[in-house]
């Protein structure tokens, strides 16, 4: 599988429809730097529009997926003034917007632990697929932070504002199994089986009908926040659209053939 570097920090792949986005800080336990939050920021949208990608996977090198922001680095800055920290992180909060607003599906493979902002980013992406020995902890109560890159707003709405509150303000490290049953976590693999568990998951979301996927996840941000009347006149308009798809068309086909669809994404 040939291997692209957007950054030393970030490694890319491609494979059958598959574009894999490697954190590649494994001696720092992928904690979160300029250069992976720059590399982000570059490929997500370029990702996103290339017809060749189909699913895009999050994960991590060595045994954690990320460990959130990195502190030895913020100690190091200095003092950098109220209004320039507010600056810096509205530029990174724009990579977990980025992949809400992808027209394209993306997981989070979380190959070991997932803390703070790490956490965050992988509560952004669509799925989350977990090997059984992953931890997953919101960590912002342990460094006296109050939490960034959206996931208090994520985790609100997947287990509930009242566990959401627990995970914050008690600061509770998560088996995977127990993220998985409160609804953090899509699926949860064992360790020997991991690697082929995760990316048969996304080779499965690569084959299906991307371009009504990319539109589905429209719908379901926008019913996030607005009203009952303007997301059925934004369903109306989207399922007109992908009733006009070619992949909407090879399903009624499929269907009055007896057989599988084979979905292309257009």
């Amino acid at each position: 599988m040939p291997t692209t570097e957007t950054g030393a920090e970030l490694l890319e792949t491609l494979h059958e429809g598959v574009a894999t986005l490697t954190l590649n800080r494994p001696e720092r336990l992928n904690a979160l730097s300029s250069g992976i939050v720059a590399g982000l920021l570059e490929a997500l949208p370029r990702l996103g529009a290339d017809p060749a990608v189909r699913a895009i996977v999050l994960t991590g090198a060595g045994r954690a997926f990320c460990a959130g922001g990195d502190l030895k680095a913020m100690a190091a800055s200095g003092d950098r003034g109220h209004e320039k920290r507010i600056a810096d992180l509205r530029h990174s909060h724009a990579v977990p917007l980025a992949i809400a607003r992808l027209p394209k599906l993306v997981v989070a493979r979380i190959n070991g632990v997932a803390v703070g902002a790490g956490l965050a980013l992988a509560l952004a992406c669509d799925f989350r697929v977990a090997t059984r020995s992953a931890k997953l902890k919101t960590g912002f109560a342990g460094v006296a932070l109050s939490g960034d890159w959206g996931g208090a707003w994520m985790l609100t709405r997947l287990v509930g504002a009242a566990r959401a509150r627990e995970l914050y303000l008690l600061d509770e490290s998560l088996e995977a199994e127990a993220a998985r049953a409160c609804g953090m976590v899509t699926r949860v693999f064992d360790d020997a089986s991991f690697d082929a568990d995760a990316a048969a998951f996304a080779s499965t979301l690569a084959r299906g009908p991307t371009l009504a996927y990319g539109y589905m996840k429209q719908n379901l941000l926008a019913a996030e926040t607005c009203s009952y009347a303007d997301l059925l006149d934004l369903e109306a308009s989207h399922t007109a659209r992908t009733g006009l798809s070619e992949d909407h068309r090879e399903a009624a086909r499929a269907f009055a053939e007896k057989r599988k669809p084979a979905f292309t994404g257009r």
